[in-house]
């Protein structure tokens, strides 16, 4: 059974349930009475049929807070986590972090998504921004955190199930990527006046070389000794 208590400006439903053999009480606000008068019959609808899950998280904020500290800085990268983050509190968490995560379901997420297409991207410090709305690629990224983040909740059953595990993804369009030719490569070196830079562009085509990996390329990593080359074992 459940009951429902006002609080000021707020409603709460609270309800009694058992972790281990510990009984435990729950309260769980609402703005409105209507809204609390649907969670409640809710609750005891579940507890009813033995489906109920007490969500330990009720806003999708603490949902976040709660997946990154204990699967973002188990599971990803210095960089990945840097992005994951910055993804998330750009786009996320002001759109639809304060939202209950009872309220968030399929439908809401791809409406979700569809915002996404017409939100301005944020600058960055770390490149400089093309687009200036989200690209359909980009909402897909954001697409694959949530995904993880809802089903990791499930797994912790904090949720019944998955709402980004059916959503409609935008989809992303391959724009045909130019590349230099042979003629323009070898044009850009002949009127190329820095040493240094002339070295840069020659490695990166030669050696298919990323920006990243270009920059962080130290000479012994460089083997194109007159033995090596004779060998046939010179590498960069």
């Amino acid at each position: 059974m459940a009951s429902i208590i006002k609080r000021k400006k707020s409603f709460a439903v609270v309800y009694s349930y058992y972790e281990g053999n510990e009984k435990k009480q729950k309260w769980e606000s609402f703005p409105t009475l209507a809204e609390a008068k649907k969670r409640k019959a809710e609750v005891e609808y579940k507890q009813g049929i033995g489906s109920f899950i007490v969500p330990k998280c009720n806003t999708l904020n603490e949902l976040l807070d709660e997946y990154i500290s204990l699967y973002g800085k188990n599971k990803w990268a210095l960089s990945t986590y840097s992005s994951n983050t910055a993804v998330l509190e750009n786009y996320v968490r002001p759109k639809i972090g304060n939202m209950l995560l009872s309220k968030i379901t399929t439908r809401v997420i791809e409406r979700f998504y569809q915002e996404l297409l017409k939100t301005k991207t944020v600058p960055t410090n770390a490149k400089i921004q093309t687009e200036r709305f989200l690209t359909p690629a980009r909402v897909r990224e954001i697409h694959k955190i949530l995904r993880s983040c809802f089903s990791q909740a499930v797994k912790w059953d904090m949720l019944e199930k998955n709402p980004c595990e059916h959503a409609e993804v935008p989809k992303a369009v391959a724009a045909k990527r130019e590349i230099w030719t042979a003629e323009t490569i070898h044009y850009a070196l002949s009127v190329c006046e820095d040493e240094l830079l002339a070295l840069a562009i020659n490695l990166s085509f030669s050696c298919s070389l990323r920006m990243g990996e270009l920059l962080g390329l130290t000479w012994d990593c460089v083997d194109i000794s007159p033995e090596s080359i004779a060998a046939g074992t010179a590498s960069v």
